[in-house]
Formats: C-alpha cells, structure tokens, sequence
C-alpha cells in the first residue's frame, strides 16, 4: 500500500513531473533490479531490462489509472521485459565455461540455489520472484501475471519443491 507522499508522487509523475517520477524510481529500484536478476539470473541484462522498463514507464506513466497500483504496474512492465529477454535466451548458443573454484561456503550455498533457481521454467522463475523476492502476495502476483490465484499457488507450490529438492541434493 503506498503512503500518502507516494500516491501524490504518483499523481504528479502521472502528469509528466520528472522529479515526481525520479522520486517514485529510487524507492522501487532496487526491489525492480533484484526480480529482473532472480528471473533472468544475469545482471547485465536485469540492468537493461530495468532501464527498459523505466523508461516505458515514464513515456507512459500518464496512462495508468489508478494511483495505488503503481507498484503492481511498475512489476507488470518488468515482467514483460523479463519474458521478452527469456524467449532470446531460447535462441542463444549455450556455452560451455568453467568457474573457478571458490572456497567461501557461503557463495557455494548462494551459488547452489541461484542454479536450483534458474532450472525453473521461465514462468515458475516469475512466480517465485514476484511472491519471494518482490514481495508480493499471492492474489497481488496472479493479478499481476493474469492468472487465477489457485494457478499461481500451484505453480508456485511445485516450483518450492523442485528447488528444495534441487537444493538438498
């Protein structure tokens, strides 16, 4: 829910006020950045892909239609983006490289669900990103993905267990 400041943040932005619109960017970038790089899983591309969804936005930011959704509209841009840039990872020639080896547990652990992560389809990635790493109830991520709310549960069901499966293994 946004505070009062946000929704007169927006309603400013929706009248094509840059600072208004700079303002409303700073409190959602990082929580854009960290589903685009949980989803697409490369950081040079979540960047672009924020960029893209930013300046979307912003070029049409006066569209929107209701205040309070901002936030819903913002991760709905971004879930496109994201789903546009996956369908170009299907057409990439996959590469072979290796990593060095890194003693530290911790990026191991880090390492091993960000690759349990990234064997989910493309759709089970966005689930997961929406309702774990955005934030965001179930009800909100359906609406968002256009799907019931019973359907993203299940996805997002199956997606838990192949991870913690992934995971422990």
């Amino acid at each position: 829910m946004l505070s009062e400041a946000e929704l007169n943040l927006v309603t400013r932005a929706c009248q094509k006020d840059t600072d208004a619109f700079a303002q409303l960017y700073a409190t959602i970038y990082q929580d854009l950045y960290r589903f685009a790089l949980y989803t697409l899983g490369n950081p040079a591309d979540a960047e672009d892909v924020v960029s893209d969804t930013v300046t979307d936005a912003y070029a049409t930011i006066h569209k929107l239609r209701n205040a309070s959704s901002f936030r819903a509209w913002m991760f709905r841009i971004l879930s496109n983006k994201c789903k546009q840039v996956l369908k170009t990872y299907l057409n990439r020639p996959t590469t072979t490289e290796t990593e060095p080896a890194i003693p530290d547990r911790n990026y191991a652990e880090i390492q091993d669900v960000r690759d349990a992560f990234m064997k989910l389809t493309p759709k089970e990635r966005l689930v997961i990103s929406l309702t774990v790493f955005g934030g965001y109830s179930n009800e909100e991520a359906a609406h968002s993905l256009h799907i019931k709310s019973g359907t993203l549960r299940s996805i997002k069901s199956r997606a838990m267990d192949k991870l913690e499966k992934e995971v422990n293994l």
